[in-house]
């Protein structure tokens, strides 16, 4: 990872020196670095030991950090990762304009590795996630949502960076069809995984622990899997509630929605859930070599369930 870091340090040099100070605002806010552990994680699994896999971590993480500034426009955001979001810094025009920086940098990184596979990986990866925050945007205020559709979005949105992370560690170390699938199955499922946890946090942390604001969601006007629940569980006045607060994004509401999510064991239908995509992620990491690589997946997969940030 200090590699990673080092590569990340080097290039996100640039003339302009906005592009420079906003893109350090973000990337030196730390994070958990979760896709380029991942991608790291699996090239050790399989045996690759070659600098190319730095270069790709980087990348992923250049690739998820243009998503975080793009997002926090969107989404109107003002505290990430314990401060202030880069837009409420900086700006909305800042953001967006460097987040196309971090886009287009991760793609002049990318041909680094001479491999058109590599390149499709990450095109097709970058597609998915735009076409994901579309469909999240669509689905905003939108009561009706049910759990496919929910998790339609989040495959798109999340997990699929963690996916193409996988794949990209098992294509760097040359590994067969059935190998890559499982890596790819691993990073899915792991990021489905995160998300749900992600979303059960929103009503079940504390904004000092996770970063952000509590109940952020809910202001956005998403239906995200512990809302779809309590709706599902609740009485007829409670799911009107939720109904409402989800179409008008009520945040004045929030204490009686939280009441009602713990009420109905929303959370725990949606940690069960999260629990089901970790455990699908531990049984795909099982059929890599056995190692002290494959043991941090597997043990990364099991203690996702325990995050508070």
């Amino acid at each position: 990872m200090r590699e990673v870091d080092a590569v990340i340090a080097r290039r996100l040099e640039s003339g302009v020196p906005l592009v420079a100070q906003v893109s350090q605002y973000i990337i030196s806010a730390g994070g958990k670095r979760l896709r380029p552990a991942l991608l790291l994680l699996v090239c050790g699994a399989l045996g690759f030991r070659g600098a190319q896999r730095f270069n790709l971590a980087a990348v992923v993480e250049f690739i998820h950090t243009a998503t975080l500034l793009h997002d926090d426009v969107v989404d109107e955001s003002t505290l990430r990762r314990g401060r202030a979001t880069a837009n409420e810094s900086f700006g909305n025009p800042a953001s967006v304009l460097v987040g196309d920086f971090l886009y287009s940098r991760a793609f002049q990184m990318m041909l680094d590795a001479h491999d058109m596979r590599v390149m499709e990986i990450l095109a097709d990866a970058t597609n998915v996630i735009a076409e994901g925050e579309v469909l999240q945007l669509m689905n905003m205020h939108d009561a009706s949502l049910d759990e496919a559709a929910y998790l339609r979005v989040i495959r798109s949105k999340t997990a699929k960076l963690f996916e193409a992370s996988a794949r990209l560690g098992a294509v760097l170390a040359g590994a067969g069809a059935q190998v890559e699938e499982a890596c790819a199955q691993y990073g899915q499922a792991l990021g489905t995984a995160f998300q749900v946890i992600d979303d059960v946090l929103d009503y079940d942390g504390e904004t000092g622990e996770l970063g952000k604001n509590i109940g952020d969601d809910l202001r956005e006007g998403k239906a995200t899997l512990p809302l779809i629940a309590a709706m599902q569980r609740g009485t007829p006045a409670q799911r009107e509630l939720v109904r409402h607060a989800i179409e008008t994004g009520a945040a004045s509401e929030l204490g009686h929605i939280v009441a009602i999510v713990r009420e109905t064991g929303s959370l725990d239908v949606t940690r069960h859930a999260a629990a089901a995509e970790a455990q699908r992620a531990i049984d795909a990491a099982r059929q890599l070599p056995e190692n002290e690589y494959s043991q941090g997946l597997l043990q990364l997969a099991a203690q996702l369930l325990q995050r508070r940030n």
